[in-house]
C-alpha cells in the first residue's frame, strides 16, 4: 500500500512528505487518475491504456528482434518448394480471385508434392478408420466396415483414456510401432525388425531433423560434415544451414539418369575432410527432384562406403511405393545391409524414413510418419527419447493414418476390394503421367528430362540463352529463377527453379510435379512447350550465330556436365 501511494503521488506530481496523505491530497491524486488508486495502479504497468489514456504522442522503443539481432542460421536458412516463386504466385492468384485480367484464368500450382491439393481422392479405408478413431460413436454405424471399426478400436485400446486427443508416448502409440515393425519386416522379405528401434514422427521431415541434430557438433574442422546429393530436397539444405553444419555435396550423374556414382562419393568426401569432420551420408531414393531409383548394386556401393569410412546413413525412403518404371524395383537400404552379411548390419549406423504424405495416400496433412533407428549407442537413443520428449509427441491423428498405410486390409476382410482398386488407380494414374511428362518435355527443343523412373516429379534440363542468363544476372537473380517468374506471368504455371535445389554449373532445371489429373497435366504440358519456344524465341534474336536452331541448342545441353 505504501508503494502504491508513492507511485500516485509521483504520477501527480503530489510531494510525499509522510507516509500518509492527507485527505485533499489524496482526493487530488484519485481526481488526476480518474478512478480508484487500485484501478489505477493497476493501468500504471499496462503501457497500451496508459498511453491511450495520457493521449501523449506514443514514443516508439528499439524493437528486441531486428535483423541485426536475429539469429544468422535462421537467415542462412533456405527453402525454394515454398520460396519467391511460390509467395508471387498466391499473390496472382488472390489477383484473379479479385477481378485481375491475366492471360490465363488459373495457377496452376505443380511447385510441390501435395496431392490432394492437386485434385487426389483419399484413399476410403484411411479416413474412415481415422473418422472413427476421432469420433468412436461412429461404431455403431453401418456406414463403417468392420475391419475398419478393428483397426479403430485397436488404436483407441492404445490411448490414454481411450481418445485421439490425448498425448500419446514420445516415440509413438505402441501398436502403431508395432505394426510399422511388421510392415517392414514383410517389405523386406523377413528381415528382422523390432518394434523398440520405431519412433512415429510429425512427418519424415521431422525425423531427419531430428537425427541431423544428434549428429552435429564440434568446431572448424572438426565440425560436422553432411554429404547430399546435388540435386536435393531443400529440407536438407536448410536443416544443414539451421544447425550450422557444414554441406558437403555429392552430384548425381544426370547423364546416367541420376545414378549415384560411388568414385563422385569419394571425391566429395575427401575434399570435404580438409575443412570439416565428414560424419553423416543423406540418400533419397526414389529421388527428389530427380525421380530415379536407385539400384541394388548402386545401394550395396553406398553402404560399403559408409561402413569403410564410418558414416552414418541416413536413407529417406517416403517414396517407396512411388516406382513407375518396369525396369526399377525399390531396395530399401535396410534389407540391402541386411543381405551384406552380419558385419555390415551390426555395425552401419542407419536411419530410414517413410511418411503418410507421399505414396499412394498423399495425406499431407495428417503429418504422420516414422523413422526406424538401426545400430544407435544406447545412451545416444536415450538422448533421442529425451529430444522427442521436448515436443510431447507427433500428432495422434498422423500416427492412426500411419497405422492404416502400414496395416492395410487383408485379402479375407470386407475393405480389401476396394482398398486395392483405389490404391492401383492411384499408382496406375502416376506411372501413366510420369511417361506422359518424359514423352512431351523430351518433344520440347532445348529441354529435356530424364525417365521420371518414380518418386512424384520430373527435373528437365532447359537451354537459357546467354542473353536471358545476362538479364537475370542484372536482376541478381539466377537464371531459371527469371524462367520460372517469366512461365508463372506469362501462363499461370507454378514451378520451382532448379537453382533451388542445387544443380552443376552452368546447367539450368526446374522442378515440376505430375501430380495434376491427366486433363490440367496436358493443358500444364501444353502451355509450358509453347512458353519454352517463345521464351527461346525472344532472347535468341540477337545471338550472334543466327543460324543455330533449337534442334543445335538441343544436342548441345544434352551432353554430359564436366
Amino acid at each position: 500500500m505504501h508503494r502504491l501511494k508513492h507511485l500516485i503521488c509521483r504520477s501527480s506530481h503530489v510531494p510525499l512528505r509522510t507516509t500518509s496523505l492527507s485527505k485533499h491530497a489524496w482526493q487530488h491524486a484519485r481526481f488526476q487518475t480518474q478512478g480508484p488508486p487500485e484501478q489505477y495502479g493497476l493501468k500504471r504497468f499496462s503501457t497500451a491504456e496508459a498511453t491511450v489514456d495520457t493521449g501523449h504522442p506514443i514514443t516508439m522503443r528499439e524493437k528486441t528482434l531486428t535483423m541485426a539481432t536475429l539469429n544468422p542460421q535462421v537467415k542462412a536458412v533456405e527453402y525454394a518448394v515454398r520460396g519467391p516463386i511460390v509467395i508471387k504466385a498466391g499473390d496472382i492468384e488472390r489477383g484473379l480471385q479479385e477481378g485481375v485480367k491475366q492471360p490465363f484464368t488459373e495457377v496452376i500450382k505443380a511447385n510441390i508434392g501435395d496431392a490432394h491439393a492437386m485434385g487426389q481422392q483419399p484413399i476410403t479405408f484411411v479416413r474412415q478408420v481415422v473418422a472413427l478413431c476421432c469420433f468412436p460413436e461412429l461404431m455403431d454405424s453401418p456406414a463403417f466396415p468392420d475391419d475398419a471399426k478393428q483397426r479403430a478400436q485397436r488404436i483407441l485400446q492404445d490411448c490414454g483414456g481411450h481418445s485421439l486427443g490425448s498425448y500419446s508416448a514420445s516415440q509413438g502409440v505402441e501398436c502403431v510401432r508395432r505394426d510399422i515393425a511388421d510392415y517392414i519386416a514383410q517389405r523386406d522379405q523377413g528381415v528382422p525388425a523390432d518394434w523398440n528401434n520405431i519412433y512415429l514422427t510429425t512427418g519424415a521431415s521431422d525425423g531427419i531433423m531430428s537425427i541431423l541434430k544428434l549428429l552435429v557438433s564440434g568446431q572448424g574442422r572438426s565440425r560436422t560434415g553432411v554429404m547430399i546429393p546435388i540435386p536435393q530436397y531443400p529440407l536438407y539444405s536448410a536443416a544443414i544451414s539451421e544447425l550450422e553444419a557444414v554441406h558437403i555435396n555429392y552430384y548425381l550423374d544426370e547423364a546416367n539418369c541420376w545414378a549415384l556414382d560411388i568414385e563422385e562419393l569419394q571425391r566429395a568426401y575427401m575434399t570435404a575432410k580438409h575443412h570439416c569432420q565428414p560424419r553423416v551420408l543423406c540418400i533419397i531414393n526414389p529421388g527428389n527432384p530427380t525421380g530415379q531409383v536407385q539400384s541394388k548394386k548402386c545401394i550395396e556401393e553406398v553402404l560399403h562406403f559408409a561402413y569403410e569410412e564410418n558414416l552414418f546413413v541416413m536413407a529417406d525412403e517416403v517414396y517407396q511405393d512411388n516406382v513407375y518404371s518396369p525396369d526399377s524395383q525399390f531396395h530399401s537400404f535396410k534389407k540391402v545391409l541386411y543381405e551384406m552379411g552380419p558385419e555390415y548390419f551390426s555395425n552401419v549406423e542407419l536411419a530410414s524414413f517413410h511418411s503418410t504424405s507421399k505414396g499412394y495416400t498423399g495425406e499431407c496433412g495428417f503429418r504422420g510418419g516414422y523413422m526406424e533407428v538401426l545400430n544407435m549407442d544406447p545412451q545416444v537413443k536415450a538422448q533421442l527419447v529425451k529430444l522427442l520428449s521436448v515436443r510431447l509427441c507427433p500428432p495422434v491423428s498422423g500416427q492412426a493414418a500411419m497405422d492404416v498405410i502400414v496395416n492395410p486390409p487383408q485379402r479375407h476382410e470386407p475393405s480389401y476390394a476396394q482398398f486395392t482398386k483405389e490404391k492401383r488407380a492411384v499408382l496406375d494414374a502416376l506411372a501413366h503421367k510420369a511417361r506422359l511428362t518424359e514423352e512431351i518435355l523430351n518433344s520440347v527443343p532445348g529441354m529435356t528430362c530424364n525417365p521420371v523412373q518414380g518418386a512424384m516429379y520430373a527435373f528437365p534440363q532447359i537451354f537459357i540463352p546467354p542473353r536471358a542468363i545476362q538479364e537475370a544476372q542484372s536482376l541478381s537473380m539466377a537464371p531459371d529463377m527469371l524462367y520460372c517468374l517469366k512461365l508463372l506471368e506469362e501462363t499461370g504455371i507454378c514451378v520451382v527453379p532448379g537453382s533451388g535445389f542445387g544443380q552443376r554449373e552452368g546447367t539450368y532445371h526446374f522442378r515440376m510435379t505430375i501430380l495434376p489429373n491427366p486433363e490440367k497435366l496436358k493443358v500444364l504440358l501444353e502451355k509450358l512447350k509453347e512458353f519454352h519456344l517463345r521464351f527461346l524465341e525472344e532472347y535468341s534474336q540477337q545471338e550472334p550465330q543466327t543460324n543455330r536452331n533449337a534442334q543445335d541448342q538441343h544436342s548441345e545441353m544434352s551432353k554430359k556436365p564436366d
